[in-house]
């Protein structure tokens, strides 16, 4: 069985391809949508998902939301008493959704493609796919995100000839394809994007805002404040969705504030983040070759394309409104449900071709003379351009700098800067060159091979002599090896995680005490209503606990509606 994962920012999500389509999974709380968020409780468990956010408020020490954000780096995030990696905290967000999965489908799950931002590093990728194996699953198969919104849009059922630009803006990225379909086929055309511009960063020009106009002192509000002003100004952005202005209640420093803003102060506030959207959308038309005129549609994906400032600047741009019938939190999942349709070589998708490309220029440093003879080194030689058509493979032929060179120190980057120093070292490979070796016969050749799943192969053969050299990571701590894998996943084993079937009643533990947090008001009554909650769990009498359950959520759903 192979599904298909968004593994989201902010949210993540799971599904499957059956005969009559992709169809998404409810996690244990019916919900689709699985919030990326980590959490260990007082006992050391693990809670993953909606109780986990919740406990960004009351419990911020010993929560973490957003690494997404950090794969392909070495950051560590101490929860309790462990300390995880982004890989790792990813991993335990995809153990909960293969969970659910596996409890719906009533088999076990040994697959997943897992859609990934289109500009994803070569480290990014990586990361991605390591987290799958800490997670206990085979991750052979990445997909770019705009090409999974493309896929679950059914692009490839429009009229040959036709093209069409995804735009998706997520929780913590920023994606653009350009596509075309002829003949059934689908073909990306252009990719361009911001691995660090999302949903979140509008959300944080929101809490900058606020601590201004209420004159909050940073320092002297607690974590636990500053989680609760998140979680309300989060539901402030989602209002500026629907409304003109809307207000929020906050309680900090022992006493309770309000606070109002305006959709046009928000639009204002927000320009330069929406100038930094411009440049990927211009970028992509440009590498295209097309004018917004020869756009078929326009599509929006991602949660964050909801607000109304978003869609005013994409129409702007590209001179039309676009299109918004699929659900924007669900499209890159059912997308990557068909994409594990394909691989499972399903006979309702035998028909579908898809072409995808690479997103990034890779190349190697090398040195340059000048006609005086005057060399400077740090210069980028390009071997695969952005966009080609991946798989794609491409050589160059390099030589030595000087006679009697020993080696050769091929570095491979990532960019698109005609200085090394912009770009981003992916690797390096040392190549030994043969006795008495001049600059004219001492040169070597570079093959990049790119394939579907965004993984670069180099290749260095001394011509001379024959001999191949292949690529070997090195300075990139942000890439776990294979024995770093094998070691982490035992550590990961050894967490105890609370059990599927608890998970609503963590659930609801988690948003009563975020609430107990946020508002003073009504600390008594909360403090009364989980104590009496706690007690019928205690009594394990489950029809008891479920009705308890059901009616302790109508009341904090009163206190909410109150309190926003």
């Amino acid at each position: 069985m192979i599904v298909g994962i968004d593994l989201g920012t902010t949210h993540s999500l799971i599904g499957v391809f059956e005969d009559s389509g992709p169809r998404l999974i409810p996690n244990a709380l019916g919900e689709f949508l699985t919030p990326s968020a980590v959490s260990v409780d007082d006992a050391g468990k693990v809670i993953v998902g909606r109780a986990a956010a919740d406990r960004l408020v009351s419990h911020p020490e010993a929560s973490v939301a957003s690494f997404k954000r950090w794969m392909g780096t070495p950051r560590e995030t101490h929860l309790g008493k462990n300390r995880f990696r982004p890989e790792e905290l990813s991993a335990l967000v995809l153990r909960s959704l293969l969970a659910d999965a596996e409890a719906n489908l009533g088999e076990k799950i040994r697959e997943a493609v897992i859609s990934v931002p289109a500009y994803f590093s070569d480290a990014q990728r990586k990361a991605t796919r390591a987290a799958g194996e800490l997670a206990g699953i085979r991750v052979e198969r990445l997909i770019n995100e705009p090409t999974a919104a493309a896929l679950a849009y059914g692009l490839q059922e429009r009229l040959d000839g036709s093209t069409f630009i995804v735009l998706d803006l997520g929780g913590g990225t920023f994606d653009v394809s350009i596509l075309e379909t002829f003949e059934g086929v689908m073909q990306v055309r252009a990719s361009a994007g911001d691995n660090h511009l999302g949903g979140e960063d509008f959300l944080q020009m929101l809490v900058d805002a606020c601590m201004r106009d209420l004159k909050l002192d940073r320092t002297k509000i607690t974590p636990s404040e500053l989680g609760q002003l998140h979680s309300k100004l989060q539901v402030v952005k989602h209002r500026l969705s629907g409304s003109h202005d809307a207000t929020t209640e906050l309680s900090i420093g022992g006493a309770t504030r309000e606070w109002r803003i305006t959709e046009e102060r928000f639009a204002s506030m927000v320009d330069p983040l929406l100038q930094r959207l411009r440049t990927p959308i211009e970028r992509s038309m440009r590498d295209a070759g097309l004018m917004p005129s020869s756009l078929s549609e326009i599509v929006l994906v991602g949660g964050a394309s909801r607000m109304p400032v978003f869609t005013r600047l994409v129409a702007r741009l590209l001179g039309r409104l676009p299109l918004r019938h699929v659900n924007p939190d669900h499209t890159i999942a059912l997308g990557a449900c068909v994409a594990a349709g394909m691989k499972e070589r399903n006979l309702a998708l035998e028909e579908i071709v898809m072409t995808d490309i690479c997103p990034y220029t890779l190349g190697v440093e090398v040195s340059r003379e000048d006609p005086n003879g005057y060399r400077t080194d740090g210069h980028f030689s390009p071997i695969i351009d952005r966009n080609l058509t991946v798989p794609v493979s491409r050589a160059q032929r390099f030589s030595p700098t000087q006679d009697g060179q020993k080696i050769v120190c091929l570095k491979v980057y990532q960019g698109e800067s005609p200085l090394v120093a912009h770009n981003v070292l992916l690797g390096t490979i040392d190549v030994p060159l043969p006795p008495r070796t001049t600059r004219e016969s001492g040169s070597i050749e570079a093959r990049f091979t790119y394939d579907i799943n965004g993984v670069l192969q180099v290749e260095a053969t001394v011509i001379a002599t024959g001999q191949r050299h292949e690529l070997l990571l090195q300075n990139n701590p942000g890439v776990l090896d294979e024995a770093e894998i094998r070691r982490r996943l035992a550590e990961l084993s050894s967490l105890k995680v609370h059990p599927r079937e608890d998970q609503e009643n963590i659930a609801m533990i988690a948003r009563c005490e975020r609430l107990y947090e946020e508002h003073l008001a009504a600390r008594r009554t909360l403090q009364e209503w989980l104590a009496r909650f706690l007690a019928e769990i205690e009594r394990q009498d489950r029809d008891s606990i479920a009705r308890h359950r059901a009616e302790l959520g109508r009341a904090l759903d009163e206190i909410e509606g109150r309190a926003n």
